[in-house]
């Protein structure tokens, strides 16, 4: 009989001192382990050294995670429920870096069975014949995880398995099981297998997980199938209340051992750590712009204006860092263009001045409020005041971290630049050697922006930002006026 064969893949090389037969696997002191007893050993393994149990993940550490690691040393199937953002998907995906690096397998057996216990009949003749001579191969964890986004059409056959026409038309009969296309799940056997937003799953489709999560094997069709799987089966879950689309089904819930809930960080140090972790920013965003950027997003989230079922994702403060430092970018490109424009008309203006490096200010969180406002759901009252619903928002947040930065300072160098009738200008595009020469020297100056944590020399770009945050925040605690101009320049002057 013919073995069933695994497709190509690309596996990483293993080191060549590894056992290549049974024999030499036995020699030295292999042992079989199932899944869940390789997750045990070394999550115990991890935890008694002190390494990070899983790298990565970010304000779960007193929460989710200990659930997650009584899960494992219980050896329990899991779902994770929690709603959009909340770094499920990622938390799973760490669960195969627990896993040993090198697990010895069957050459060419698509259910990576072990030497020591193979499970189909092809493989257990082969061990039978071969004995201590069978050859053996070695896996890299990288190719222990599958993982299947949930759809509605996702069939039985893609994630148990089919039958295979094309091996039938080969001339074999209907009950041999070599005629079977396994699917994702037998594909993933000793390895950690993820479902992701289960409840998408049609509930007939849900049905064919029974077996797997409970008896450890599967039926495909007709055929009388024992198959002894080995692994983890993890799932996520938006709230079911908030979807709409589906539901876990009792029986498969049942088969679940643990089920943990998830949540969004639990304060703004943890949105801020998010931040700096996982945003890719194209320009500098100093610390007390993040900060405002983080307070945003836990304002959205807590406001009674937004939907609390569908959540506030954390990619919601990711993209919103990642476009304030876009903004930035965009100010640098263009000042350089008119600096270039300016040079070339003979003013030499332009050509005698520093490029402007990129650095975000307080002014270009604004932009932010337009281009995220499809992340977050509304409550149906508030059609149509989207924007000024999150720039409200925003302005609390950045009020929010000025006390919490700036508190106790003496600010009045800053409202004496406006007093008299004097005003200061800021906006999209103005450099900040303009908006520096505008101030010039201010009394407390060092101090704000050592608060600020933009050190003892800040370049002219980070003493602009530190100069225009100042300034939004004495305005929105009252003691400076503000206009925006038609050209989209903001003045600040005096309140009378």
């Amino acid at each position: 009989m013919d073995r069933v064969t695994a497709p190509n893949q690309v596996s990483p090389v293993p080191p060549a001192d590894l056992p290549t037969t049974l024999g030499e696997l036995r020699a030295a002191g292999h042992r079989y382990r199932t899944v869940k007893q390789e997750l045990r050993d070394n999550l115990l393994a991890r935890m008694g050294s002190g390494e990070d149990r899983f790298p990565g993940i970010v304000g779960y550490q007193d929460t989710v995670l200990p659930e997650v690691e009584r899960a494992l040393l219980a050896g329990h199937d899991m779902v994770l429920l929690g709603e959009r953002g909340q770094g499920k998907t990622r938390l799973i995906r760490s669960l195969g870096a627990l896993l040993d690096e090198w697990t010895p397998v069957i050459p060419g057996s698509v259910l990576n069975e072990h030497p020591m216990h193979p499970i189909t009949p092809a493989s257990r003749a082969l061990a039978d014949s071969t004995g201590d001579d069978l050859p053996i191969g070695w896996l890299h964890r990288s190719m222990r995880y599958g993982e299947k986004l949930a759809t509605p059409d996702t069939s039985v056959g893609d994630l148990i398995g089919d039958v295979d026409p094309i091996r039938l038309a080969q001339g074999r009969t209907l009950g041999d099981p070599e005629t079977i296309h396994f699917g994702l799940v037998p594909r993933t056997n000793r390895g950690v297998f993820a479902v992701n937003e289960l409840p998408d799953l049609a509930e007939r489709i849900q049905v064919a997980l029974l077996n797997v999560l409970e008896e450890r094997d599967i039926q495909v069709r007709g055929y009388q199938l024992r198959l002894p799987l080995d692994l983890l089966l993890v799932a996520s879950a938006n709230p079911e209340d908030y979807t709409n689309r589906g539901r876990i089904i009792t029986p498969l819930k049942d088969r679940f051992g643990a089920e943990i809930r998830t949540h969004y960080p639990l304060d703004p140090d943890l949105e801020l750590a998010l931040i700096r972790q996982e945003a890719d920013l194209v320009a500098v965003v100093p610390e007390h712009v993040l900060e405002v950027l983080a307070r945003f997003a836990r304002d959205v989230r807590e406001s009674p204006s937004v939907d609390p079922r569908s959540g506030v994702s954390a990619r919601f403060a990711i993209a919103a860092a990642e476009t304030v430092a876009a903004a930035a970018l965009r100010r640098s490109g263009l000042l350089a263009g008119a600096g270039a424009g300016a040079g070339a008309s003979g003013s030499g203006a332009g050509s005698a001045s520093r490029p402007e490096a990129p650095v975000a200010r307080i002014g270009d969180t604004v932009s932010v409020t337009s281009t995220l406002r499809g992340k977050v759901e509304f409550e149906s009252g508030e059609e149509g005041r989207e924007i000024e619903v999150l720039a409200h928002l925003l302005r609390t947040a950045t009020a929010e971290t000025f006390r919490a930065r700036l508190a106790g300072l003496d600010l009045s160098g800053f409202t004496a630049l406006v007093a008299e009738g004097g005003a200061v200008e800021t906006g999209e595009l103005v450099s900040s050697a303009e908006l520096l020469r505008q101030v010039g020297t201010v009394p407390g100056l060092a101090k704000v922006l050592d608060r600020l944590g933009l050190g003892d020399a800040p370049s002219p770009e980070e003493a602009a930002a530190g100069i225009e945050f100042v300034l939004e925040g004495l305005h929105l605690t009252r003691r400076l006026g503000k206009d925006v101009t038609d050209s989209g320049r903001t003045v600040y002057g005096d309140r009378d």
